[in-house]
């Protein structure tokens, strides 16, 4: 039986973060055993290292690792790949939850040898019925219509432990490790069944800077490792717009997706000119802070 190391990145996530170490510890796992939690706080300033403390005094499997100064996430993910002993690899974002069984479900596929690295499936918990929350049901929506096709991963990941480090200056995680797995020959699986549960931006300035950073980063990523995911191939997206279940007489919502979609072609512009113009660096980024927002 396997052994998995769980890691969680955190940078003031006082808000989520008892939450999800909560829905973590009651996770029922039968194809593997998880024997490490791992948090590396990078630069904190609010309760997040302590409420991770009062957990290490709950479970001996959790552990902190505290970056005094905020480097970016793929620094503190290399923090962690440093100390990770299990042979499977698990990384949750510190502002998501998993569903019941989800871990269960995630690992379970390594049972394939051939299988390198494995994705959940984000759900976003914001209601439809303002713009925003549509638009982030939209867009996780597309991300697994795409992934079901070609996999593509996001928000909670599973590796095998051959990954050692990621290039610090990403700001796509998850892409650099997928490139990893592939050089190492290893199959990438989406598993749609493996819920996940994030938080959509509330706000058009946090959309902004979420959409354009992720795209900024994977321009990054195609000029250094000439890897491109499968959602920023825009044959992909057409086919899936084309294919859309929802209701075309639904004047709203096509007023929304037509917005959403002029949106987020604005926000890939603003990516563009980042990566090409400003070269501006992304690995440390601005938080989004209404995506922290649960209640």
């Amino acid at each position: 039986m396997d052994n998995i190391s769980l890691g969680i990145m955190a940078y003031n996530e006082s808000g989520n973060i008892g939450r999800l170490l909560e829905a973590v510890l009651k996770q029922e796992i039968f194809c593997a055993k998880l024997t490490e939690i791992i948090v590396v706080s990078s630069g904190s300033t609010d309760a997040t290292d302590n409420i991770v403390r009062s957990f290490m005094q709950k479970d001996k499997r959790i552990s902190l690792i505290v970056q005094a100064q905020r480097m970016g996430k793929a620094s503190a993910i290399n923090e962690f790949l440093g100390k990770a002993k299990g042979e499977i690899i698990v990384l949750e974002s510190a502002d998501t939850l998993p569903a019941k069984g989800t871990l269960e479900k995630l690992v379970a596929v390594f049972n394939d040898p051939q299988v390198g690295m494995a994705g959940a499936h984000p759900v976003p918990v914001n209601p439809d019925n303002t713009f925003l929350g549509f638009a982030a049901k939209f867009i996780w929506a597309k991300h697994h219509q795409v992934a079901m096709v070609t996999p593509k991963m996001g928000e909670l990941v599973a590796f095998r432990n051959y990954v050692r480090s990621i290039p610090t200056h990403t700001a796509v995680d998850e892409a650099s490790i997928e490139v990893i797995v592939k050089q190492n020959s290893g199959r990438i699986v989406y598993v749609p069944y493996a819920i996940v549960y994030n938080k959509g931006a509330e706000t058009i300035s946090d959309f902004i800077k979420q959409r354009r950073r992720i795209f900024a980063g994977h321009k990054y990523l195609l000029k250094t490792e000439k890897y491109k995911v499968s959602t920023h191939n825009p044959a992909k997206i057409m086919l899936q717009l084309i294919a859309r279940k929802e209701n075309w007489w639904n004047f709203k919502k096509n007023i929304w997706t037509c917005a959403v979609i002029i949106l987020e072609l604005f926000c890939r512009f603003l990516g563009y000119y980042d990566y090409l113009i400003c070269k501006k660096d992304h690995s440390v980024w601005e938080m989004a802070s209404s995506t922290k927002k649960w209640e």
